[in-house]
């Protein structure tokens, strides 16, 4: 299938430049940023249907659709590492990456859409919150497809999580597999994997993706080998034991003999942030021994997950019923609670944060609890006369959710540390979102509005870390290629026509932890598959996206 696109493309570049010549689109006047870090150069872009004819010096080219951006940058489309579907299933535009030059997102990160059964559709289902939507398939690849039925903007791609093939087979119970389970696991990352998923993810501090050994993701990841897939993992700690958590994510890579990457790259808790060198040097001697080892990140020094990663993973086993109820058994609360204060034996994000007051409340599913929205662990503790241990305990089960939360985890400075470094690229960790509707009813990270324009306005234009290319290049080619995305990520004949249009002097993010719904501005024009989806900084109305599956 991809020969015979290539072919097509082939017959649609055979078109002779000498004269002039209609196409499709035209883009004109700019400045052409091909995403492989080259310096930008004066030029164009001529596409005809879903393909680039030609980048660069367009010669008399001229458009149906004809737009000259005025010295503006003409960069591909931008790839967002760690995304979600629900967003999209209640607004398909993804406007909060959309309006970043965001054409490609990624999913699957611990748990993906599928493979899923009955059990796991009806939990699935029971824990929809504020957005909702029907469960109807079965594989993964079913899942993305219904997506794209929908109706979006951008693309989508997606791991299949590590998670997912256990819960499958084993339900949430913490036990390893039989060698019998094993396997079937192993099947249906075979599956996955030859209906195009990228790889195998894992995320290791949320149960039951915890409840794996080393040796059980190994087997998992490889099966992804044997497609050329990569393994993508939220290690198992960020903190304290980060440096043993980048060991085992190494040791799978070299015993599964594939590529590695680390999701949204950080170093957590005040008391570790000197230890950033002693990891990126980890990272930097596996890339030297041989192993293709490399990370991405947001550009925040908080991040965002629920209270669940407050608490141990043994007290949440068996699923968000389970957990409550437990919760509930006094005896039980009483050891959650010391743990919480006292242990790192787990990810403790409480304790990475140093205080309640540096934990943000920003979803929940209880109309009652809505009002809570927007203030702190430690300002909800002392409203209600009680310890922020306890009250993230009573959250839970009167929510019946994990809470959506921030966590003020990492320094500006190792943030500006890690930006620069040539094997990491971005990722969001947010859904794509809208602005009003449904959206409305929740508060939410900035990074889902402004993860990818911050880096443009902030660490090119205002502190010069990077250069316009070199942020291009982390966006764009170096995603694609690590992720075995064939012909995008670049502009090149031939390749997707996924196009960003943007203007490096006003680019912006405007989303903050106060007011985070808001909207970047400075990209004028985005292209999805040769539609364009934004013009003059509005969306078109146009969902042309696609599922994008790696290259085999």
């Amino acid at each position: 299938m991809q020969r015979l696109a290539l072919l097509c493309a082939i017959t649609l570049l055979m078109v002779p430049f000498g004269g002039t010549q209609d196409f499709d689109v035209v883009l004109r006047n700019g400045l052409v940023c091909d995403g492989s870090g080259s310096p930008c150069v004066a030029g164009g872009i001529v596409i005809n249907r879903d393909r680039i004819v030609r980048a660069g010096d367009i010669g008399g080219a001229r458009g149906r659709l004809d737009i000259d951006v005025h010295r503006q940058v003409i960069a591909p489309g931008f790839i967002n590492l760690m995304s979600g579907p629900d967003g999209l299933f209640a607004d398909g535009r993804g406007l909060s990456d959309l309006m970043q030059g965001v054409t490609l997102e990624i999913f699957g990160e611990g748990e993906s859409m599928g493979p899923i059964n009955d059990a796991m559709r009806s939990e699935a289902l029971s824990q929809q919150g504020d957005i909702r939507y029907p469960i109807t398939w079965h594989t993964l690849n079913e899942g993305l497809e219904a997506l794209v039925k929908h109706g979006i903007s951008p693309n989508v791609a997606s791991f299949i999580g590590a998670a997912t093939p256990r819960v499958y087979v084993l339900g949430r119970a913490n036990r390893a597999p039989t060698p019998a389970e094993q396997e079937r696991m192993r099947q249906l990352v075979a599956q996955a994997m030859q209906q195009g998923a990228l790889g195998v993810a894992s995320a290791l501090i949320y149960q039951p993706g915890n409840y794996a050994t080393t040796d059980e993701l190994v087997a998992l990841a490889q099966e992804a080998a044997k497609y050329n897939g990569i393994y993508i993992s939220h290690m198992r700690n960020e903190g304290d034991h980060e440096l043993e958590a980048l060991d085992e994510l190494t040791t799978i890579a070299r015993q599964a003999k594939l590529p590695a990457e680390v999701y949204h790259l950080k170093v957590s808790g005040a008391k570790n942030w000197a230890n950033l060198p002693q990891v990126i040097g980890k990272i930097e001697a596996a890339r030297a021994a041989g192993l293709k080892i490399t990370a991405d990140m947001y550009t925040y020094p908080a991040g965002a997950t629920g209270l669940d990663g407050a608490m141990p993973t043994w007290v949440q086993e068996g699923g968000l019923e389970a957990w409550r109820k437990r919760l509930q058994d006094p005896e039980i609360r009483r050891r959650v609670k010391q743990e919480m204060l006292t242990s790192n034996k787990y990810d403790n994000l409480l304790a990475g944060a140093g205080s309640a007051d540096k934990v943000l409340l920003v979803g929940f599913k209880s109309e009652k609890l809505k009002p809570l929205t927007g203030k702190t662990l430690g300002e909800v503790a002392r409203m209600r006369h009680s310890t922020p241990e306890e009250t993230a305990m009573d959250l839970v089960v009167e929510d019946d959710s994990r809470v959506e939360t921030i966590y003020f985890l990492m320094s500006e400075e190792n943030l500006r540390k890690q930006i620069v470094l040539p094997w990491v690229s971005f990722g969001a960790d947010a859904d794509p979102e809208g602005v009003d509707g449904v959206f409305l009813k929740s508060s939410t990270h900035p990074r889902a509005f402004g993860n990818f324009a911050r880096v443009y306005a902030r660490y090119v234009r205002d502190e010069k870390l990077l250069t316009v290319s070199d942020a291009v290049r982390k966006m764009t080619s170096l995603p694609a290629s690590n992720l075995g995305i064939a012909n995008r990520g670049l502009l090149r004949a031939g390749y997707f026509a996924d196009l960003a249009v943007f203007d490096p002097a006003t680019i912006q993010d405007h989303a903050t932890f106060e007011n985070p719904r808001q909207l970047a501005t400075g990209v004028s024009e985005v292209f999805v598959n040769g539609v364009e989806v934004v013009h003059d900084g509005k969306h078109t109305g146009a969902k042309p996206g696609r599922v994008v599956r790696r290259e085999r």
